[in-house]
């Protein structure tokens, strides 16, 4: 793994911690939004491009959009490499499913964000909204994405399908801060603490948040009442990584999904979606985890199962 310095490749651990010894995630480098009342960055049919990770759950997220939104055909994707090593992420179609850089046919994720800055400073994370039109990066925050793909391209598909109803954002933001704190960021604070403290604190907020929602889910079939939202679909890909992955990898082992009986049929109805099930690839997942953090698997040495998330 590594960063970029000044437009530089520098190797090294990109897992930073707190005084604590906490995970800290760090925040995202290219926030532009793609709205009919933005002056340069427009919905238009065939202009945009997602580089995404299988493996990543907060790329999940976009590809999940993707696809519920009927935005196949006009917005393009290309699919690294599940391996993250002292390169970053790479493009490498050997791996099943993974393939070359479409756009520029570069070997590393790293050559995009140096095209849109060559002087940036920045972790090279997935997701990236590339714009083919001015030849920059629109946004890499996957929240932020996933809003522009609920609402931005309604015109161009008549897709008016709306995952952030107004009559429901507020409940949905005050899921969205306790999920992603708790649970989305939570499993990679327990399983990237450096010390005892902080990784009890970062699991036992995780469990106790996972309880809340099976509590909500006891009496709702989805977080909001009988209709999908994208707090939902924010915790879904955390979810389908959690018994194959994040029990072992990252200590998350209190209790698994298939443990719950209102989360993991509720796990349950979402995998049986097509656009959740066909954009859900175990093997990339199994292989970036257990193959890329070298600090918490030296010997990469990758589980034989379980083969399927129930």
């Amino acid at each position: 793994m590594g960063m970029l310095i000044s437009g530089e490749w520098s190797e090294g651990s990109i897992v930073k911690s707190d005084k604590k010894g906490a995970y800290d995630r760090q925040p995202r480098s290219f926030r532009d939004f793609i709205s009919e009342n933005d002056p340069v960055f427009k919905p238009e049919p065939n202009r945009y491009h997602l580089y995404v990770s299988y493996a990543c759950p907060w790329a999940h997220r976009t590809l999940i959009y993707r696809k519920l939104k009927n935005l196949e055909e006009h917005i393009s994707v290309s699919v690294v490499h599940p391996d993250m090593l002292g390169g970053g992420w790479h493009f490498d179609n050997s791996f099943p499913e993974s393939t070359e850089d479409h756009l520029f046919g570069f070997s590393h994720l790293r050559e995009v964000y140096q095209k849109a800055d060559p002087n940036i400073t920045t972790s090279v994370t997935v997701p990236v909204l590339w714009d083919k039109k001015t030849n920059t990066i629109v946004n890499n925050e996957s929240s932020e994405i996933i809003r522009m793909l609920n609402s931005s391209f309604n015109a161009l598909t008549g897709n008016h399908d709306d995952y952030y109803p107004e009559n429901k954002r507020e409940q949905i933001e005050i899921l969205n801060e306790k999920i992603y704190h708790s649970v989305n960021n939570g499993v990679y604070k327990s399983g990237f603490a450096k010390n005892q403290e902080a990784y009890e604190n970062a699991v036992n907020s995780l469990f106790s948040t996972l309880d809340e929602i099976e509590n909500i889910l006891e009496n709702n079939q989805f977080l909001t009442g009988d209709m999908i939202t994208e707090a939902d679909l924010r915790l879904i890909p955390t979810l389908l990584r959690f018994d194959i992955v994040y029990v072992t990898h990252f200590k998350c082992n209190k209790k698994r999904i298939k443990d719950y009986k209102n989360l993991s049929k509720y796990l349950q109805s979402f995998y049986n979606l097509p656009e959740i099930k066909n954009t859900t690839n175990l093997k990339h997942i199994k292989r970036h985890y257990y193959y890329s953090h070298e600090s918490i698997n030296p010997y990469r040495i990758i589980p034989v199962g379980p083969d399927e998330i129930f």
